[in-house]
């Protein structure tokens, strides 16, 4: 991974198990001129804890300052995961019940309730899903 292709955050270990590492990471003004920003899903929020698959090759301290990147790639698959498939599913769904004569709020209602087993399938498939991010932690 170059550095072109990378999204990269600076953070601080907040927790670690044999296997993890709990990152917290700080969003920052920069990120308001990120070209990345849209997929990233940072820009919104001042502060996000992030778990990562520990590196066996590295010793981490608690409150030690981390570089956390990802491949921009997969931020965008996560994008589309978290925002693109939804936002489809409930328009789909919303078109569907007005083309079928329900009213405005039902159709609204029913649409927004289609997306509990969408929410429900990605839950159950975190640990996968886990599996296909790689991090680098430097």
């Amino acid at each position: 991974m170059n550095t072109q292709e990378t999204i990269s955050h600076e953070g601080i270990v907040t927790k670690i198990t044999d296997d993890e590492l709990e990152i917290k990471i700080l969003a920052q003004s920069a990120c308001a001129a990120c070209h990345a920003k849209s997929a990233c899903g940072m820009g919104e929020q001042a502060e996000k804890i992030l778990t990562v698959p520990r590196p066996k090759d590295q010793d981490f301290a608690l409150n030690q300052k981390v570089n956390v990147k990802m491949a921009i790639g997969q931020g965008n698959k996560a994008a589309v995961l978290a925002y693109l498939i939804p936002i489809i599913l409930l328009l789909a769904v919303l078109f569907v019940c007005l083309g079928i004569g329900l009213g405005e709020g039902l159709a609204a209602l029913i649409s927004i309730v289609a997306l509990i087993p969408y929410y429900i399938v990605l839950y159950m498939k975190r640990n996968k899903l886990k599996r296909q991010f790689d991090y680098i932690v430097e």
